[in-house]
């Protein structure tokens, strides 16, 4: 088992519910002690959304909310300095509730090809219709990140960074299923080489530190993200099928490590911490797998992220996955 990345048994995956940084960074760090992550409060409005956070992290591309959503400007605008903004804030928080740590700690942004999608050219169009645009994309997003790692060392020094790419909709720009902005049409899918280039691109910002990929839709492409250097994915595990065994037998087998999304991620009851992991053992089972593994190569998260979710669910959720993870290390059988 490749020992490259020794993380934390459980933790988040990003986004949390409500607009309150300091209670939302009190929250990670008191519950995953040993893996916090920097959380995401997209409640609080534009530029606090998935897309226009990493849009605030690139580097001489900016963006303006527009109906539609997201599109490149010319130069940084009030959205622009919004969203870094609230990002100045969350650090802020984070630093505060961080003091002394010195573990893994985790942060996220939007993947280059998700970012593609949801970003519009200024014709409108998304930045994926064109491959300059997809290629200037890459290597802002990888000089953002790079400054954005930079200054969460500089605040919490005795952490080892990991970045988590959010990629929900790498599946669907590898199969030509991203509408236009007419509808009528789908865009051209993107050749698997040069999509696993410009993550390769994106993951060489965090030179010498572990990259997580997630993605909470199905079909996860598992090979090409271990081929562009991912050392981990992350997913609803839910979403799985037998279909994806094989690939993820070989994924554990080379040392990338499960981030199992397994604690559903809106209001509703929840199993007991042992039910919460029985998918996790049964995969292990039927990869053949060594039940002595698990520990090492699996972390326990909710399903994805959870904005959508109530506060209170969302804290009794994130708990959930510190029992759940320690019914796994306690019980591989």
């Amino acid at each position: 088992m490749n020992d490259t990345l020794r993380l934390g048994p459980a933790t988040g995956v990003g986004s949390l519910p409500g607009d309150d940084a300091r209670e939302a960074a009190k929250t990670s760090a008191g519950t995953f002690e040993d893996f916090p992550f920097l959380p995401e409060l997209p409640a609080r409005g534009p530029g606090a959304d998935m897309i226009g956070r990493t849009a605030g992290m690139l580097v001489e591309l900016y963006a303006r909310v527009e109906p539609s959503g997201w599109r490149l400007g010319d130069r940084p605008g009030r959205d622009t300095r919004r969203a870094r903004a609230w990002l100045g804030e969350d650090l802020d928080a984070l630093e505060e509730f961080t003091q002394g740590h010195e573990g893994p700690l985790k942060v996220q942004a939007v993947g280059p090809w998700t970012l593609a999608a949801a970003l519009e050219l200024r014709s409108g169009e998304a930045v994926l219709s064109d491959a300059g645009a997809c290629r200037d994309l890459v290597a802002s997003l990888a000089e953002g990140l790079r400054l954005h790692l930079a200054e969460v060392a500089r605040r919490v020094p005795g952490a080892r960074l990991v970045l988590q790419l959010d990629e929900p909709s790498l599946t669907a720009v590898l199969r030509g299923q991203v509408r236009t902005a007419s509808g009528y049409r789908t865009h051209r899918a993107v050749d698997r080489q040069i999509a696993e280039d410009g993550l390769r691109g994106v993951l060489a910002a965090h030179a010498g530190g572990p990259v997580v990929v997630h993605s909470c839709a199905p079909d996860v492409p598992f090979a090409l993200l271990r081929r562009a250097g991912a050392a981990g994915v992350s997913f609803d595990l839910s979403l799985l099928t037998e279909r994806d065994d094989e690939r993820i037998g070989e994924a554990v087998e080379g040392g990338t490590r499960l981030f199992a999304g397994v604690v559903p991620a809106t209001d509703g009851p929840l199993s007991d911490p042992a039910g919460s992991v029985m998918g996790v053992r049964t995969l292990w089972r039927r990869l053949g797998l060594s039940p002595g593994l698990l520990a090492e190569a699996v972390t326990v998260t909710p399903a994805c992220g959870l904005a959508g979710a109530s506060p209170e669910y969302a804290r009794r959720a994130l708990a959930h996955c510190v029992r759940a993870a320690r019914s796994l290390a306690d019980d591989p059988e």
